[in-house]
């Protein structure tokens, strides 16, 4: 078992440990604890480096290795693989052996199965930015996907946060500001929302549509769910987030979870102003 992995179980096994022995234990990666055959006391600080990097070394093989057997598993063998970009493969391997994390392992080791089956999928740049993302990053996307609509025939998702009422004389009698789903209710607060804006996986702004149209109905496909939407009056948009094109991207290795509870919370909030079927 690889040398991170070990320390990680042992914080996990242990979690009443002291803050101290949790700082001794980093002394292991650093290579300044004794092990079998190495006293870090009588070594002077060029032996000790080079320790440490003996012990990196290892530690990025087993990660390569790790990520490629797990490429393994998901490359088919009825299909025709192509030769790997030369470029992209080179600066895949030098961010891959750095994942340390066994679910983020999963996740490279996907992508590289794909580009061997159908190359182009993944940018450097989606790569760059799925290096720096954490486990609980990929955990709040993954709330997000399962939480996001494609509408239509449309292939990028949204993350439909409400709806607006706007101009015609039915503004006179209702408040023009956007009815909201609430969607810290279900587990995405705007803190989330944050994060992943920070992480390069969602724009920034808000987005709205344009009008819709009263007459033609709008199909929502909600994860595994069907919704078809016709607009009760001309004067109703929605509100949106939108993923980068790099969330776009990185949606082809997440799989999302249906929020029942959430698909429910639509549904109750657009009756008012929308029929749905």
């Amino acid at each position: 078992m690889a040398e991170i992995t070990k320390i990680s179980e042992a914080r996990s096994a242990q979690p009443d440990v002291s803050a101290r022995k949790k700082a001794l234990l980093l002394g292991r990666q650093l290579g300044l604890s004794s092990e079998e055959g190495y006293r870090p006391t009588n070594a002077s600080v060029a032996e000790r480096a080079e320790h440490r990097n003996r012990k990196l070394m290892s530690q990025y093989q087993t990660n390569l290795e790790t990520i490629y057997a797990i490429s393994l598993s998901h490359t088919p063998s009825d299909v025709t693989g192509t030769d790997l970009d030369p470029d992209w493969a080179h600066q895949f391997f030098q961010m891959a052996e750095q994942i340390h994390n066994r679910k983020m392992q999963e996740l490279w080791g996907r992508i590289l199965a794909n580009e061997i089956t159908s190359p182009g999928n993944f940018s450097l740049r989606t790569l760059t930015t799925l290096k720096q993302l954490t486990h609980k990053e990929a955990q709040l996307l993954e709330k997000a996907l399962g939480m996001a609509v494609k509408v239509n025939n449309e292939t990028r998702l949204k993350l439909i946060i409400g709806y607006r009422y706007t101009g015609g004389i039915g503004q006179i009698f209702r408040k023009s500001a956007p009815i909201n789903i609430g969607l810290s209710n279900f587990g995405l607060p705007y803190s989330n929302i944050l994060t992943l804006v920070d992480a390069g996986i969602l724009h920034k702004s808000e987005f709205e549509t344009g009008l819709l149209n009263s007459k033609t109905p709008i199909n929502f496909t909600l994860f595994n769910t069907q919704m078809k939407l016709t607009p009760k009056s001309g004067h109703l948009l929605f509100n949106y987030y939108r993923l980068t094109p790099i969330g776009d991207e990185l949606t082809q290795l997440i799989q999302p979870k249906a929020d029942n509870d959430y698909t429910n919370a639509m549904r109750s909030l657009f009756v008012k102003d929308f029929k749905i079927e």
